[in-house]
């Protein structure tokens, strides 16, 4: 939950900050509740007191005077506790509508038109003939088929075979060995989460639930990317700060309705419904994660080096930052066909606000501390299937491999099957 302390401290800071990432909250209301709140809360300490004092003060069997005082206390009493309670809830509530605060160094911006690109690494390949987008590369390879998929499951869905699969397959063991040698832990988490916690995490706010794929009569969500599931590993633990960073990495299917994309790159498999994820998610100690969040970016940077592909760092500005996200970088991959950079990773550190609502703290001596959480994407399957495709064509249709993939692929070239 948002720190209360620091609404009451900077009541109008706070609101300004929650306004430039389109979240409107009204700060005095909050304040009102907590005031109504804490008063209960004082009303009924003292209750609690008088009862203590109350049967305390009686000596072996009590008179009805002190019998009728003792149930006159206990009646408001659990008045008192029950307003307590809900007045909690409603502060609650108005609590949970509190964005999290964006870092001081990120751009205030009303869309993502005032991302600002910080860095670019790598020339676009100069083709000596007219290159090819990835679906007709992969159908003429006969790797991707979104036909068969349409029939199957609709629109959005596509088949990887052959070759196309063991790219996937490639990618992903890249990635995992990767980040193994970095010191990650491998973990194998489930898809489907309680819509309580998908909303504690931050995921359904600000119309973001409208993306999410519902189990409606099981009161479950299915995850539209990976951290949704892994984050709340230590929900409700106390780690050691001596155990920290703690840093994690999970393989999963991912789902997104694709709500509001209507019209938008319907071809091919860059926006799809269906698609498989490396996903890292790091665990730190408070202000370590300014740190973390470079070193995050620096594998996601390392991932597209390594294969080669030419690629932009972009900065999200407030307007584009989402509910939960305290700053976010985008990586872009340099898509020949279209002449221009687009998204194929992100990461982002959510500070204190997961830990805070999902209760996930640390011990440091004598206190226990929210845990800063942070969330980067190693490879999102098709997209960097993707810029592999096109980057690395050659005029007669064939892949070049790029060489960090050749182990793992067995192959140095995919060419058209017989």
């Amino acid at each position: 939950m948002f720190d209360i302390k620091l609404l009451r401290e900077n009541p109008d800071k706070i609101q300004e900050a929650a306004k430039s990432k389109r979240v409107s909250i009204d700060a005095s209301k909050i304040l009102q509740a907590d005031t109504l709140y804490r008063e209960c809360d004082r009303q009924t300490q003292d209750l609690r007191e008088q009862m203590n004092v109350h049967v305390k003060g009686i000596q072996g069997k009590p008179t009805p005077e002190q019998i009728a005082k003792g149930k006159e206390i206990k009646e408001k009493l659990q008045k008192a506790e029950v307003e307590l309670r809900d007045l909690k809830n409603n502060v609650d509530i108005l609590l949970a509508g509190v964005p999290n605060l964006p870092k001081p160094d990120v751009k205030v911006g009303k869309d993502d038109s005032e991302n600002e690109v910080i860095k670019t690494v790598g020339e676009p390949k100069k083709f000596t003939f007219t290159p090819k987008d990835h679906l007709e590369l992969g159908e003429g390879l006969g790797i991707i088929d979104v036909k068969q998929a349409a029939l199957v499951s609709g629109a959005r869905f596509d088949y990887l075979i052959g070759d196309g699969a063991l790219l996937e397959s490639a990618l992903r063991q890249y990635a995992i060995d990767t980040l193994l040698a970095e010191g990650f832990i491998l973990v194998s988490p489930p898809v489907l989460i309680k819509k309580d916690i998908m909303a504690r995490l931050g995921y359904t706010a600000m119309g973001e639930a409208d993306n999410i794929f519902e189990l409606e009569q099981d009161s479950l969500y299915l995850v539209g990317t990976s951290e949704q599931s892994l984050v709340p590993l230590h929900m409700d633990d106390t780690l050691h700060k001596k155990d920290l960073p703690r840093r994690y990495m999970s393989y999963t299917s991912c789902f997104r309705r694709e709500a509001g994309s209507y019209g938008k790159d319907t071809r091919g498999i860059f926006r799809v419904h269906q698609f498989n994820k490396v996903e890292m998610v790091s665990f730190v100690e408070e202000g370590e994660d300014d740190k973390e969040h470079q070193y995050l970016l620096s594998l996601e940077e390392k991932f597209f080096e390594e294969l080669g592909i030419p690629y932009q760092v972009l900065a999200i500005c407030t307007g584009d930052l989402g509910f939960n996200a305290a700053r976010k970088y985008d990586i872009e991959a340099f898509i020949p066909s279209q002449n221009k950079y687009r998204e194929v990773t992100s990461t982002s550190t959510v500070t204190d606000f997961q830990s805070r609502r999902l209760n996930m703290r640390y011990q440091d001596g004598s206190e226990r501390k929210y845990l800063n959480v942070l969330n980067g994407t190693a490879f999102s399957m098709n997209r960097p299937i993707i810029a592999i495709l096109e980057n690395y064509q050659q005029e007669d249709g064939s892949i070049v491999i790029p060489e960090v993939l050749r182990k793992y692929m067995g192959k140095d070239t995919i060419v058209p099957q017989k």
